[in-house]
């Protein structure tokens, strides 16, 4: 049998400029969608932006600007236009009908990264939850073009089993999806119990920041990491030793902007890690431009699964992206984090708005002793509470 390399489907995206995200954060949310539809498999031909007040209710965008659209992707022969917001089915259904080609929103091109990522069975089930809860409204949608869209991206999982032939076989199957996950919860539950009184961290933080190479790093473990979004998708625990302290130390699902809530609700038991966590490191990618925004997508999140409130590092990563060049005695230009001395970073408004922080270079290695040291600290302050007439003297087992 001769295998044939996927074919890249070509894409042109689309995303609106209005009083709630100006011209700046479009481009960014844009490039983020760019990244999204690369780590789906699909190469972007083009970016459109509108500046409307609010979206169109029939067409998202104004009727001149979906028909300029329209003329592009037939022009270049384009698979799939993917829209940064989600779509309502009315939405769908009209752009569809007028571009003819495969329609998507952010919810369902992440819903397809997730089904394509998830390994086990526990994240199978919470992304096939996920992607019924999302086709539920649009079933009329879905199956009127089901034939002609079927394969390809936004089309993995329920799309391909063609169960759905109804509302009430879709609900039967929600149900019994949320009653697998129960019983698979129970059984996490049950295993985080057996790992004792061990203090637990968590690696928070949004996609692609660079926690699983911290998790590689600090547990010389092998988690699968690569320059993609959602590279990690099931929680991996491992047992960690700083000097003489044991520790859990846990890998997180990434966050990311305009996460769909039905994703959250379906993922909160694989964060329960981060519930359950006493200590969070949250992991920035300091040399992202919008990394503040980042920082604030996911303390809403944490707040969201109810982890506002754990003790939290923030530990900016990447600070070998800059390159920590100094400037001359007499060069008078303002400094900039392109030549950002460690000390000057440890001074920054960063580190003063976010304590404690620290700076590090997870491929470099930079800053890292220091790293772990502030570590050990946070670990063995809680450690010592609950093991308050042991010598620390353990016999170290890898789970």
């Amino acid at each position: 049998m001769i295998e044939t390399a996927p074919i890249t489907e070509k894409a042109v995206i689309v995303g609106l400029i209005n009083s709630q995200q100006d011209e700046r954060q479009v481009k960014e949310y844009l490039d983020e969608l760019e990244f999204l539809a690369d780590t789906a498999g699909a190469v972007v031909l083009k970016k459109f932006t509108q500046k409307m007040d609010v979206p169109n209710k029939a067409t998202f965008v104004g009727p001149g600007k979906l028909e300029e659209i329209g003329n592009y992707i037939k022009v270049v022969e384009a698979d799939t236009v993917i829209f940064d917001d989600e779509l309502s089915p009315t939405q769908l259904r009209n752009i569809e009908r007028q571009l003819e080609c495969k329609i998507l929103d952010r919810t369902n091109l992440i819903l397809d990264i997730f089904a394509k990522r998830a390994q086990t069975a526990h994240a199978k089930t919470q992304v096939e939850l996920a992607q019924y809860q999302y086709l539920l409204p649009r079933l009329t949608r879905m199956w009127t073009h089901l034939e002609r869209q079927r394969g390809g991206i936004g089309m993995r999982g329920p799309g391909e089993t063609q169960i759905e032939t109804d509302r009430r076989i879709i609900l039967e199957k929600i149900a019994r999806l949320k009653e697998q996950l129960i019983k698979i919860d129970k059984q996490k539950a049950t295993q985080r119990k057996n790992r004792g009184k061990l203090v637990r961290v968590a690696l928070v933080g949004y996609t692609n920041v660079g926690k699983s190479t911290i998790m590689n790093m600090m547990a010389k473990s092998e988690v699968f990491a690569e320059n993609k979004l959602f590279a990690t998708l099931d929680t991996t625990v491992r047992k960690v030793v700083i000097e003489n302290i044991p520790f859990l130390l846990a890998d997180t699902v990434g966050f990311i902007r305009k996460l769909p809530h039905g994703l959250v609700e379906s993922f909160k038991s694989t964060l329960d890690e981060v519930r359950e966590a006493d200590i969070l490191l949250h992991i920035v990618d300091i040399s992202h431009s919008g990394f503040e925004e980042q920082i604030e997508t996911v303390n809403n999140t944490l707040k969201e699964i109810d982890a506002g409130d754990k003790p939290l590092i923030y530990i900016f990563n990447k600070i070998d992206a800059f390159s920590h060049e100094e400037k001359d005695e007499d060069d008078l230009t303002p400094r900039t984090k392109a030549n950002f001395t460690l000390d000057e970073w440890k001074n920054s408004w960063m580190a003063k708005n976010n304590t404690p922080a620290l700076f590090i270079s997870a491929i470099e290695k930079e800053n890292i002793d220091s790293f772990k040291q502030n570590l050990y600290e946070a670990v063995k302050k809680i450690h010592v509470q609950r093991f308050p007439f042991n010598d620390y003297l353990y016999e170290i087992t890898e789970e």
